[in-house]
């Protein structure tokens, strides 16, 4: 289990180097993969680790030197995007209460559950829109919004404008800087940067609650 993480955790700290040598080896079929992968993280509750940002940011770096295509990437991924979390929308919908109440599903953890509803509260159905740029949120947003039952228009909406929104920025911020020399000399640096900014939202949530509850039990 330890080699699992320590490999995750290389891959995805030196995504760029992993994706050129897959774009080598398997040409077109990146495509496929790529697809996969954002599907897998929007629309599976059981893949919140994998590495949404930092894989944009490559993808659009690598784009810009010429690797991949920017056109084809930005209509595939935000399509993969928009229809993973429509899947995990209709999961939470149809199956959601089975699921958390099954303690025999270990890799759901009902933290993670928990800490989505908090969002909601917080955020309400913005939370679709807002936890794309979150992880860990970003995978049990539609699930829980599924489960309790949100509006599928409305969520349809947020999910469609999310999605976009998401799979742009990223993209783009890549395309542009990713080629810099201060950023392509540095792209660890950077990768782990985008993890740390990626997780203020839930810690500052996290920290103000802690606050909120204090001052309640003084």
């Amino acid at each position: 289990m330890e080699f699992v993480i320590t490999q995750l955790i290389d891959i995805i700290l030196h995504v760029d180097q992993y994706l050129a040598i897959i774009i080598q080896n398997y040409g077109i079929w990146i495509y496929v993969l790529l697809f996969l992968i954002i599907f897998a993280e929007t629309g599976l509750v059981i893949t919140p680790f994998l590495p949404g940002d930092s894989l944009l940011f490559a993808l659009g770096a690598l784009a810009a030197a010429g690797s991949i295509n920017l056109f084809i990437l930005l209509v595939l991924l935000c399509l993969a995007a928009i229809i993973g979390d429509t899947v995990n929308y209709w999961i939470g919908n149809w199956s959601g209460e089975k699921i958390i109440n099954n303690i025999k599903i270990k890799l759901i953890k009902k933290e993670h559950i928990e800490k989505t509803e908090k969002f909601y509260k917080k955020y309400g159905a913005k939370t679709i829109i807002i936890g794309r740029f979150v992880p860990i949120i970003r995978t049990f947003a539609p699930f829980t919004a599924g489960v309790g039952k949100m509006n599928y228009h409305k969520f349809l909406l947020y999910n469609i404008i999310g999605g976009i929104l998401w799979i742009s920025i990223f993209l783009f911020a890549g395309y542009f800087f990713g080629n810099i020399p201060l950023v392509k000399n540095n792209f660890t640096i950077v990768i782990f940067a985008i993890i740390i900014i990626s997780f203020i939202p839930g810690i500052v949530t996290y920290i103000k609650e802690k606050r909120a509850s204090s001052l309640q039990k003084a």
